[in-house]
């Protein structure tokens, strides 16, 4: 079969349907008063062509696409699907369409895609945390389209926040843990300062531990993916440094779940002799055979409101501008409560 690589234009849709371009033009931009009859002709045609608008020259008249650059950090991190379900969840029902950046935590890079994403005049940006690069930052500032910093609530926003305070996340969890009466507490996460959020998370933990006289007696820390194996790789090395560590506080979920796997295998009390905590909420991990105690980030909210402060502003209706989510902790199998 041979393929017509023209592109495809608004003459094609009027030849096929019978209708004026005029007409037509007016049908895909869901503007003028046009027949019900003329419309279904209009789409069946377009349909049947595979005929996609060409969005970026109808903007050019209003300086922006229906489109929302989402940028995030990962899509193997478990967290930010959730997210973006959210966003869509909102989206699905406008105008405006999600298209996805992916930064690696990389700052440089991140810095790459937003100017790439701006380029293309989207309607608005939903980008991961509250630090970026001075030219990062510059260039949300001259956007002139709504901006949502999402995931944190620690610090200044660009334009509208929606997050949670991960140092208070850190000071929670810090003092169920005390409450319980656990004292050789050690620390596993994420390389920072790359993750800042989980920065955030450990100097509220730690704020709060010194509060009580207590310092973080071990950490370990790994520049990689959220992984199973990586907690169990960590764990083990911390246990044989300090084999009288009592609790473990992990970054994360994914290798709080792979330390809870190394504990039991090795047929460690959890929590009397060991008790564990991470963060995110994970579903996923429901599954285990004991629920690890954590945090909730409220991602998919998280995403729900982002997505709701763009459409507002789009539509020029007046919207909070700051919005703080309130997560709560969860006990689950590896957390002795008192």
């Amino acid at each position: 079969m041979t393929q017509n690589n023209r592109s495809l234009t608004l003459r094609d849709v009027s030849e096929a349907s019978g209708v004026s371009e005029m007409t037509v033009s007016r049908v895909l931009r869901n503007r003028g008063d046009v027949s019900a009859t003329t419309r279904e002709k209009v789409l069946t045609a377009a349909k049947d062509l595979g005929y996609v608008p060409n969005k970026i020259a109808g903007a050019l008249a209003s300086q922006r696409v229906n489109l929302v650059a989402v940028i995030i950090p990962s899509l193997s991190n478990m967290v930010f699907p959730e997210v973006l379900a959210g966003v869509s969840q909102v989206l699905e029902d406008t105008e405006l369409q999600p298209v996805v950046g992916v930064t690696d935590y990389l700052p440089e890079k991140e810095e790459k895609v937003l100017y790439e994403m701006l380029s293309w005049r989207p309607s608005g940006v939903i980008i991961a945390g509250l630090e970026h690069t001075e030219a990062a930052r510059a260039m949300m500032n001259a956007s002139g389209i709504p901006v949502v910093e999402i995931m944190d609530a620690d610090g200044e926003a660009v334009d509208a926040m929606v997050g949670i305070s991960h140092r208070r996340a850190g000071r929670v969890m810090a003092a169920s843990i005390l409450e319980a009466g656990y004292k050789k507490i050690a620390f596993l996460g994420t390389k920072m300062p790359l993750d800042h959020r989980a920065r955030k998370r450990f100097e509220g933990f730690t704020e709060t531990l010194a509060k009580s006289g207590i310092e973080v007696a071990e950490r370990e820390f790994y520049s990689g993916g959220s992984a199973l194996a990586k907690g169990r790789e960590m764990t083990e090395a911390v246990l044989k440094r300090s084999p009288d560590i009592d609790f473990i506080y992990y970054s994360n979920d994914m290798i709080g779940a792979g330390g809870l796997l190394y504990l039991m295998e090795k047929g460690i009390d959890v929590p009397g002799q060991i008790g564990l905590a991470g963060f995110n909420g994970v579903e996923l991990l429901q599954g285990l055979p004991r629920q690890l105690a954590t945090m909730d980030a409220c991602r998919r909210e998280i995403g729900v409101k982002a997505a709701e402060i763009i459409a507002s502003r789009v539509n020029g209706d007046d919207t909070d501008k700051s919005v703080t989510l309130t997560p709560k902790i969860s006990f689950g199998d590896t957390l002795l409560r008192k």
